[in-house]
């Protein structure tokens, strides 16, 4: 069975909350995976992605915050609220390594996410740092998505 979009949906759900997790904890990412498989029901959940972000997101943690933090404007990355910064964590790995995703699937589903999970008002901030991030990931993409 091919995953469907509501699967991937609750992969970056799932996966979002463990990277917060991780970040909070430090905790070892497979400890943190196998927790996620044994508590939530995971029949409905591509279980691929969430593998692959849960592991590959913090794999490629520089790359993926260097991407980002040009577009972060009087604050360090200590400063961030720790659900947005595994949100933008996570959609700038998708936005780099996953051009099999749209990018506007992208930056939606990191907008859901924060209105669900974040602060007031986090999805904005959110918002205006992918949309930066975005065309310099995804140039070809976004300029043909313009015309």
């Amino acid at each position: 069975m091919s995953a469907t979009p509501a699967m991937r949906s609750k992969a970056r759900h799932y996966a979002m909350q463990a990277l917060y997790q991780w970040q909070m904890t430090g905790n070892e990412l497979s400890g943190i995976e196998a927790e996620f498989v044994t508590d939530y029901d995971m029949k409905k959940v591509d279980k691929l992605y969430f593998h692959e972000l849960v592991h590959d997101v913090p794999k490629n943690l520089q790359t993926v915050e260097t991407d980002f933090l040009p577009f972060i404007v009087d604050m360090s990355l200590e400063e961030l609220d720790p659900v947005t910064l595994a949100i933008l964590r996570l959609a700038t790995y998708e936005l780099r390594f996953r051009i099999d995703v749209p990018y506007r699937v992208v930056i939606n589903e990191a907008l859901n996410l924060a209105k669900r999970f974040g602060a007031t008002d986090s999805h904005k901030f959110i918002n205006g740092v992918l949309d930066k991030v975005a065309p310099r990931l995804r140039q070809s993409e976004c300029e043909n998505h313009k015309q």
